[in-house]
């Protein structure tokens, strides 16, 4: 996750105040690979239809879920180990009739409960039910200012003004609420239009996500963005984050363009490195984050799903997570796997983290390949900073560069 409001303006609205304050040459140290961000999909069942879902979700809720009990066990060792964030998701979590149940767990402890959802279930109800139960965010995905695009690339007609509705009961019931983007070459040219419908709306946080090739989305490789459409994306939201500084903007699946953003906004060699070290410090799939998927299989990501570190129906998820797992630690050397020509080369190897492994394995064949929608060249990025291109740019290199 590339925050841009914060490496662009110096402050955050949803993330300050669910991290606390970090920035550049302050990394966040909301997490780690011992209490990582945890996405829980805790159902496979979704009442829409969308093309790119990455856990390609069902009609029905399937017999292979969790159950109540297994669920509310994992609640409380993910509040045990200290999780600072859970954010549900599925599939639509709503449709989960024991959700509330088991957010509750989470009641008084330190690990707080986010929601990611298509929005189209959330009436006054519901939002004032998620507000008792301590959510501290809802994220509601839209992905166009075009109903009919939106509601296409969802499966479902009216789904946009469904969204809309669900987004602003959320926003009523003063949840901090955030709208989830899905970048495509086909909607791309809303993406500054969807900001204006966010800040409109009263959305406080709008993050975009590069299309991803997992799940349903294995097919929609003529759907991804051409190189030269995500170096216009990095620019215009560089712009953007300067006119709408109350709803924070971030880039989700393109961890590259943090390495493009930290180029263009800083004006000393201190100043590259001190984004570098903020950068290194949001962790990525397996670093940082976990996904739990509803059959209790747990994976670095949704977005790598051929890889299972565990299963909490057989492990506990500390047992899961530590650093000898031989599936996890691919993932926390993950500089030391890249083999595509560029991400192997790449200086800032550690720090992105080579991109999407999805989008690498789908394009190229290879899941340690090369991330096709990368544009940057970092070679030369390295040597405009007095860098070594050589060599990567490890957390101990940039140690210096970490203001207390």
């Amino acid at each position: 996750m590339i925050p841009v409001t914060v490496m662009v303006t110096g402050r955050g609205t949803v993330s300050t105040r669910i991290k606390g304050h970090y920035g550049r040459g302050r990394p966040s140290r909301f997490s780690d690979i011992f209490r990582p961000v945890t996405f829980w999909n805790i159902t496979y069942q979704c009442n829409l239809r969308c093309a790119h879902c990455y856990i390609r979700a069902l009609a029905e809720r399937s017999p292979e879920e969790l159950t109540t009990p297994e669920a509310l066990r994992v609640a409380r060792e993910l509040a045990e180990i200290g999780v600072p964030l859970v954010i549900f998701s599925g599939g639509e979590p709503l449709l989960r009739k024991d959700l509330f149940e088991i957010a509750a767990v989470f009641k008084g402890t330190r690990t707080k409960p986010a929601l990611s959802t298509n929005g189209t279930l959330i009436d006054h109800e519901v939002a004032e039910k998620l507000r008792e139960h301590g959510f501290v965010y809802v994220g509601v995905s839209i992905d166009s200012v075009r109903p009919e695009w939106h509601d296409k690339f969802r499966g479902v007609r009216g789904a946009f003004e469904a969204a809309v509705r669900g987004v602003k009961a959320a926003v009523e019931a003063g949840i901090p609420t955030g709208l989830r983007t899905t970048i495509t070459r086909d909607n791309i040219e809303d993406i500054p239009k969807v900001l204006d419908l966010a800040e409109e709306l009263g959305a406080q946080r709008l993050s975009y996500y590069l299309l991803d090739t997992v799940g349903r989305g294995e097919n929609l490789v003529d759907y991804l963005p051409t190189p030269e459409q995500l170096k216009w994306v990095a620019d215009t939201l560089i712009r953007e984050a300067e006119r709408h500084p109350n709803v924070e903007i971030e880039i989700v699946r393109a961890n590259f363009m943090g390495i493009y953003i930290a180029d263009r906004l800083a004006s000393t060699r201190e100043e590259f490195l001190e984004y570098l070290a903020m950068l290194q410090g949001q962790g990525d799939c397996g670093r940082k984050t976990v996904s739990i998927y509803p059959n209790g299989d747990v994976k670095p990501c949704q977005f790598i799903d051929w890889v299972v570190l565990g299963n909490v129906r057989r492990q506990s998820l500390r047992e899961i997570l530590r650093r000898d797992n031989p599936k996890l630690k691919p993932f926390l050397e993950i500089h030391k796997n890249l083999r595509g020509e560029k991400c192997s080369r790449c200086p800032f190897r550690y720090i992105c983290g080579g991109g999407s492994r999805s989008r690498a394995r789908v394009v190229t064949g290879d899941e340690w390949g090369d991330d096709p929608a990368c544009f940057i060249d970092p070679i030369k990025i390295a040597e405009k900073w007095g860098l070594d291109p050589r060599k990567p740019i490890l957390p101990e290199d940039l140690a210096p560069y970490i203001r207390a």
